[in-house]
């Protein structure tokens, strides 16, 4: 039997939904989605500069949870960032909370 998704927190819904390259049209790109869950593991490690552990207890998920999340999202940034690909912010397991440092 398949373990149930912990749902992680994360502290607001992203201002901004979606980037993409500057002048190519949007019908012209590929899409790669990021969970906002993948964008609130970004925001721990690079913006707020927290370490592994720290930063999956502020989600409610454990380390190697976290490391796979953060490890997910730093694949789908590359891979848009390298092959010009626009990126879409939606989805993911999560629940908005408001964290408490």
């Amino acid at each position: 039997m398949v373990r149930p998704r912990k749902c992680r927190m994360v502290e607001a819904e992203p201002g901004t939904t979606y980037f993409k390259p500057r002048a190519i049209p949007l019908m012209q790109l590929e899409e790669v989605c990021l969970g906002v869950d993948e964008m609130e593991s970004l925001k721990l490690k690079f913006i707020e500069k927290m370490e592994q552990e720290d930063a999956a207890k502020k989600m409610g998920v454990s380390r190697t949870t976290f490391w796979r999340i953060f490890s997910s999202a730093g694949e789908k940034v590359s891979d848009a960032i390298i092959n010009g690909k626009a990126i879409k912010i939606e989805g993911g397991d999560y629940k908005i909370h408001k964290i408490r440092g």
